[in-house]
């Protein structure tokens, strides 16, 4: 219980039950009904909800399997829709649908921002409102959810969270990804072309974390965005710099 008081925010409504837990956390168990899936093992639940910043008993590795499983399930969906549809197409629709964004959306549906568990210093700065450790954690928890009840369980999972961004699919859409529409945006207009830069490696590894900047040196506009792959981080970059230009 004392890990709880240091690193939950006092606000949260907490319920303890004979010393077990999160077992009886309205919260926990509207997250738990929110997915369709009850723990068996809630401590499992609670890793994939606990960020590194905590300690090692966190749920970087559950992400992993998580983000592995969740590839190869919406790869065979999107192979057994689109029958007639190439390798190159197939990439980018899975592309869409795995992006980091879609992931923040669902962490939001099922409101997992309360419920994440960070160190004191995420606490401070806010880190359960930063998507990057929302997606993580629902990657977690879909590695959590196999490593429980298998296979079909995790399966049943994700096409039933994703489903809405599975049938925005347009088989006739290109789909063209942030960095070749900013591009194309850019090139339009004769203007510079966007300077990618990698400023900070944090962590190693699998566990390696990258902060790229982008610069767009005709409108003197700048964004920073972090992400486990530089490919991601630079993709963020251009989306929110594609948004700003709408804007304009």
């Amino acid at each position: 219980m004392f890990f709880f008081n240091i690193f939950l925010p006092k606000h949260r409504n907490f319920e303890f039950y004979n010393g077990d837990y999160y077992k009886r956390i309205p919260a926990m168990e509207k997250l738990q009904k929110k997915i369709n899936y009850q723990f068996q093992n809630i401590d499992l639940l609670k890793q994939a909800l606990t960020h590194r910043s905590v300690g090692k008993n966190n749920n970087e590795r559950l992400e992993f399997l998580g983000d592995s499983i969740l590839g190869v399930v919406v790869a065979r969906e999107l192979y057994q829709r689109f029958p007639h549809i190439g390798e190159g197409k197939l990439s980018r629709f899975k592309s869409y649908v795995v992006r980091g964004q879609t992931l923040g959306l669902i962490a939001a549906d099922i409101k997992l921002s309360d419920l994440l568990i960070l160190g004191p210093g995420e606490l401070k700065s806010g880190g359960h409102n930063r998507k990057s450790i929302q997606a993580d954690a629902v990657e977690a928890i879909l590695g959590a959810v196999f490593l429980e009840s298998g296979f079909e369980a995790v399966n049943t999972l994700i096409l039933t969270l994703f489903k809405k961004y599975l049938d925005e699919i347009n088989p006739n859409d290109t789909l063209k990804d942030f960095k070749t529409k900013l591009q194309e945006h850019l090139q339009k207009f004769k203007q510079t072309l966007p300077q990618y830069t990698l400023i900070k490696t944090m962590g190693k590894d699998h566990n390696a974390l990258f902060i790229v900047r982008c610069l767009l040196q005709d409108q003197k506009m700048q964004v920073e965005q972090e992400a486990k792959s530089i490919k991601r981080a630079e993709q963020m970059c251009a989306e929110t710099l594609l948004k700003k230009l709408e804007k304009l």
